[in-house]
């Protein structure tokens, strides 16, 4: 049984099957899935109602990549951007600014900053009116990433992200993303905050309380987000999910039309979106 695809996406769906209606392009994005333990816990936005794509639905912090993310000047620490190619198969421009993106799209919806002065640090505080500024020039795009590091003496640390999943939304939105997924913990000394934007709310809840609540109709996940929190229930702690053996496999689901109802499945499992 898939997921139903009704009223005009249904027909669109159609359309686009029957050779009709081309699929938008794809764009890259980013996002990271932020850990904290005791117990595990994954921080969540509350997309505003009034947004064009997901809207009212809990996302992990994350977005497009802006082209300014594959900076050669970017200062940089930990597997290099070749590396990051290698595990999304992409080409190394492609995983420089998806990292980038990553980093960037983390400060920028949570305060969150996986940088620090060198490659054995991470900056302790990101709070105070000079970040906030900086924060808030990084959306406005008036502030490159790149400069915003050098102007404080920073390096992106790579080595805090893990690769975790690599998801394409399904030819039948309007707005399509071919989004790769990072996990990463909150480091020591920091901590989010509620920093508004495109997020009417936020929020750490526990992978099985999330899953809970979605099931219940009492939360929106999409189906990447339901899919990633009910593979991090498995595990008991943020080292555990960085330490445990990853293979990348790109999930793209697929519209079909089932006993005369368009559906929407997920190629990897077989199984409709949830």
């Amino acid at each position: 049984m898939g997921f139903p695809l009704p009223g005009e996406v249904g027909e669109r769906a159609r359309e686009i099957l029957a050779g009709r209606l081309a699929p938008v392009p794809a764009r890259d994005a980013a996002t990271v899935v932020l850990l904290r333990d005791d117990p595990l816990e994954a921080y969540l936005l509350r997309r505003k109602a009034t947004m064009a794509f997901a809207a009212g639905a809990y996302v992990f912090p994350g977005g497009s990549v802006d082209p300014r993310d594959a900076d050669h000047t970017v200062a940089w620490a930990g597997p290099p951007p070749a590396a990051w190619g290698e595990v999304f198969r992409a080409d190394e421009n492609t995983a420089r600014g998806l990292v980038c993106a990553a980093v960037r799209e983390t400060f920028e919806e949570s305060g969150v900053l996986l940088a620090g002065p060198d490659r054995d640090t991470v900056v302790t505080d990101t709070t105070g009116p000079d970040w906030e500024a900086d924060r808030l020039a990084l959306i406005a795009r008036t502030l490159s990433f790149a400069e915003f590091l050098d102007r404080r003496g920073l390096v992106l640390r790579s080595d805090l992200l893990k690769a975790w999943a690599h998801w394409i939304t399904p030819v039948v939105e309007p707005r399509r993303f071919d989004t790769r997924f990072f996990v990463a913990a909150l480091p020591a000394g920091q901590r989010t905050r509620d920093v508004g934007g495109e997020a009417s709310g936020v929020a750490w809840m526990r992978p099985s309380a999330a899953l809970a609540a979605a099931k219940a109709g009492a939360a929106h996940l999409l189906p990447p987000t339901f899919r990633t929190l009910a593979e991090m229930a498995a595990f008991e702690s943020a080292v555990d999910v960085l330490a445990c053996p990853r293979s990348i496999t790109t999930v793209l689901p697929e519209p079909a039309e089932v006993d005369g109802q368009m559906v929407l499945m997920i190629p990897e499992t077989g199984k409709a979106a949830e």
